[in-house]
């Protein structure tokens, strides 16, 4: 299998990276290597993959999907048979700092995509939604079919641009598309953006936290090696043609939630950080911030049924493993 792998380098696309060179297939990972973060934990990420036993399987292109011309050129010379679209600019507080980046990358970006899936035959594109797309909605869990109009953030509406966009293409041109909605993933080589991240730095140098909302939050915090398995058994089961219904269409396109599903409050996401650091947080509280979302919970009963599987790392043991890498890393 030719397997395309956009964000390479990026969290997701690495362990993904990793895990399809490891079943034998033929991997191009694509990644513009930019500096939304410190790009040296991007080369970190290239260097490990680099290390993979089956490197000859692997090749890097150093590419912005939003870059027309480039993107039309990689998908007519290596004819993929699956792409896994994980490039995005990231981040709900930054897309109200920097709107334009969600656009280039989320929007013109993802038509890139779709346009090379079209013309060149693949099989199968899998891409990166988000939990985001549910914004202020207070059904708890989150189901695929519960209405996602009302997005609070830029990224949220990216995000759901992207399954509206696929949608038109799995149904114009029969491009088995699957879109992800990924819930608060988490575990080691992750972002350092992320709120476990920077925790785990600053209990560690016994710096202040900030903890937004008073700590009054829920997350479905998903380990990183249970949304890793996730993906390759999706990546391995195309849409097909469905018989239309209300709440469903009639194209080759399917929605799944890949979480935890079972949130955890921040306060307990703090306590296992201290537990696994030894050392407890100083918190400076703060009230929720503009985009953010009191709770987070995934309906993974479709995932479950579909591909047989359900995360199975908790919340300890999944931040144990993030905290050991990190200490290994400084």
């Amino acid at each position: 299998m030719n397997v395309l792998i956009t964000g390479a380098a990026g969290f997701i696309g690495f362990h993904l990276t990793l895990a399809m060179l490891s079943k034998g297939c033929k991997v191009v990972g694509v990644d513009n290597l930019n500096d939304y973060y410190d790009p040296e934990l991007k080369n970190l990420r290239l260097k490990k993959i680099h290390e993979h036993e089956n490197l000859k399987h692997f090749k890097f292109v150093k590419l912005d999907i939003s870059d027309r011309a480039k993107t039309e050129q990689l998908f007519a010379s290596e004819k993929f048979d699956v792409v896994v679209n994980l490039a995005a600019q990231a981040g709900v507080r930054y897309s109200i700092k920097n709107p334009n980046a969600y656009v280039d990358s989320n929007l013109v970006g993802f038509m890139n995509i779709l346009e090379g899936c079209r013309h060149n035959s693949v099989k199968h594109l899998v891409y990166a939604s988000s939990s985001s797309v549910y914004g202020m909605n207070t059904k708890q869990p989150f189901s695929t079919e519960d209405r996602v109009d009302y997005p609070i953030s830029l990224y949220a509406a990216t995000k759901k641009s992207n399954e509206l966009m696929a949608h038109a293409y799995s149904h114009l041109y029969r491009l088995p598309t699957t879109g992800l909605r990924f819930f608060t993933v988490y575990g080691p080589y992750g972002r350092p953006d992320m709120a476990y991240y920077k925790f785990t730095q600053k209990i560690l140098n016994e710096d202040p936290i900030d903890v937004y909302n008073h700590g009054v939050m829920k997350r479905d915090f998903t380990y990183i090696d249970d949304i890793t398995e996730g993906i390759v058994r999706v990546i391995g089961l195309a849409p097909v043609d469905q018989n239309i219904s209300e709440t469903t269409s009639s194209a080759p396109y399917k929605i799944y939630n890949i979480g935890n599903n079972n949130p955890v409050t921040l306060r307990e996401f703090i306590s296992a950080i201290e537990t696994a650091c030894n050392k407890k947080a100083k918190e400076n509280l703060l009230p929720m911030q503009d985009g953010d979302v009191p709770t987070t919970y995934a309906d993974i009963d479709e995932l479950i049924n579909d591909v047989s599987f359900k995360p199975v790392t908790n919340i300890n043991d999944g931040i144990k493993q993030f905290v050991k890498w990190y200490k290994e890393l400084l």
